[in-house]
């Protein structure tokens, strides 16, 4: 075992004095050594009762056989960054985590991991640092949130922010957000619709890095604390039989991922996620996979926020593995699993429980909600080297826009203009200067799309950026354009007016200008470049464009 190297022979007497200082045993000395990696936080609602999965993690674990030992990672709430400075920490503290990891793991040497995480960032961090560290690792993700509810109808924290719009447009009072504030978030869990986190911990399970159910068993069921307790016990034979991580996260898989990822209609995030993950693993993934795979993989569930169900309702439908089920012909089904068995034999053993459910939610191949999956990938004049857009989550009228510029070149600049009313029907809101590096931190844009989705204009307003989108986002709302503005991306030419082309069909948004005015504007280019302290400062000199994952180069 690795962890011989800290515990055996005459020469790691100091080393044991200390490890039986923590208190373990002489007994202990010959059992797997086994790293609970917990992002648990009091400020995160994803988090707050990961310690209460980390208990379960550590009893199946001493059940099996093995030593657990607990650390923790630190964890960003998308959520309460939304909107302002905070934002630009939330994609960069993904390496922060990865490095981490790898640093508590090599430091003492253990032999495999249980990673508990939940939310945006925390997840793809921690999966990460499994495909540098190349050992036994089960992902345990730590459930959706239920929704909560208002005028009889489910809500979720999306809901509040385009109750922001709402009550601008005088579609809602006071009292109305208030309720919204005060009902949305029902407690612990992810947030309740199909937005990052949630996409994140189906793409773990449909990786196989997750145990079976995983992804869509609510944080406040108990069936979270079996699926906990069974991964403590599964990773202990994960260790005797030498599986390791990369034997898992293979190209095929990250194929089957994907899949699952259009057939959910997952967030864009996953275009920085996976592409980021692959290379932890050693592999590489491009945006170009994403929209071959989206062409030929149907939208199958109508989930928040381009739907009106919720993860509630995915879960009784059967999750990841009825999706998985649905796609079984389209799948590379010999992929190993943590379970020890192959995702085919996985789905040879899964149960439908409530067959209705699962019938009247989740659509099937012959019969999709949409013949494509939920993103597509754009390119043209305007993004160069590619841009996403969760095509599922645009009224069918915006799938083809043509519309003059608004430009803005924070966030904020354009938020304050949305909800002053000074943005009309068919403009398209330009905000720049929000990629990896521009931001730096590549921003969420949440807040301005659900102010345009909540005042009535996400059947008329697109919004482009290089910056990115929460996987709450709905509308036409184009975000990772690449080059971004810092690095002269033709985004950074567009000026007040100019007219933007987007033809989310045929795959193309382009600024309709002539190529001689590019060439002029070009001349005389030069980005704007905010001033930053600290680790932002080190991010922006070693991240790569959001085409590529945002990795660090």
């Amino acid at each position: 075992m690795r962890s011989d190297m800290i515990k055996k022979g005459d020469e790691r007497a100091p080393n044991r004095s200390l490890l039986k200082a923590t208190g373990v045993t002489d007994s202990e000395m010959d059992k797997p050594f086994i790293a609970v990696v917990n992002s648990w936080t009091e400020i995160v609602p994803g988090h707050i009762h990961l310690d209460k999965i980390a208990r379960a993690v550590k009893d199946g674990i001493r059940n099996a056989g093995g030593v657990p030992f607990e650390f923790n990672t630190i964890g960003i709430c998308d959520g309460i960054a939304m909107g302002h400075a905070g934002m630009k920490y939330s994609l960069p503290s993904r390496e922060a985590i990865e490095d981490s990891i790898e640093l508590m793991i090599e430091g003492h040497q253990l032999d495999g991991m249980v990673m508990i995480t939940a939310c945006d960032k925390i997840t793809p961090g921690h999966i990460m640092a499994a495909g540098r560290l190349d050992l036994p690792t089960i992902v345990v993700t730590g459930g959706p949130m239920l929704p909560g509810y208002a005028d009889d109808e489910p809500r979720d924290l999306v809901s509040v922010f385009e109750g922001i719009g709402e009550k601008r447009t005088g579609k809602a009072t006071a009292a109305d957000l208030k309720i919204l504030e005060d009902v949305s978030c029902a407690g612990a869990g992810s947030c309740a619709g199909m937005f990052t986190a949630n996409t994140m911990a189906c793409m773990s399970e449909a990786l196989g890095l997750s145990l079976p159910g995983c992804a869509t068993g609510h944080a406040v069921d108990a069936r979270k604390i079996h699926i906990a307790k069974a991964s403590g016990e599964r990773i202990v034979g994960l260790v005797k039989e030498g599986t390791t991580s990369r034997e898992i996260v293979t190209d095929k898989s990250l194929e089957n991922a994907i899949m699952v990822d259009m057939a959910i209609g997952g967030s864009t995030n996953t275009t920085l996620h996976l592409p980021a993950i692959a290379h932890a693993f050693g592999l590489e993934l491009t945006l170009e996979t994403f929209d071959e795979l989206s062409k030929t993989t149907p939208h199958l569930i109508n989930l928040r926020p381009g739907g009106d169900k919720h993860m509630l309702d995915f879960d009784r439908a059967g999750g990841v593995q009825a999706i998985l089920q649905r796609l079984k012909p389209k799948l590379n089904l010999n992929e190993k699993t943590v379970t020890g068995k192959t995702i085919g034999e996985n789905l040879d053993a899964f149960v439908i429980v409530n067959p209705e459910t699962n019938k009247n939610v989740i659509a099937t191949l012959e019969n999709p909600l949409h013949e494509e999956g939920g993103i597509a990938v754009l390119k043209g004049t305007l993004a160069p080297d590619g841009a996403v857009i969760k095509q599922s989550a645009v009224d069918p009228k915006m799938l083809k826009h043509s519309g003059p510029a608004r430009v803005f070149e924070s966030e904020e600049d354009a938020m304050e203009a949305i909800l002053a009313e000074r943005i009309v029907p068919g403009d398209v809101v330009v905000i720049r200067y929000e990629g990896p590096k521009g931001g730096p931190g590549m921003r969420e844009m949440l807040s301005p799309t659900s102010a345009i989705a909540g005042m009535g204009l996400a059947d008329s307003v697109a919004l482009v950026t290089d910056g990115r989108f929460s996987g709450g986002t709905r509308g036409p709302c184009i975000g990772h354009i690449s080059p971004e503005a810092i690095e002269g991306g033709p985004i950074g030419l567009v000026e007040e007016g100019d007219i933007i082309e987007i033809d989310i069909p045929g795959r193309k948004l382009d600024l309709a200008i002539s190529d001689e005015e590019f060439e002029e504007r070009s001349k005389d280019f030069k980005p704007l470049v905010k001033q930053v302290k600290g680790y932002l400062a080190r991010y922006r000199l070693t991240v790569s464009s959001a085409n590529k994952g945002a990795i660090r180069d």
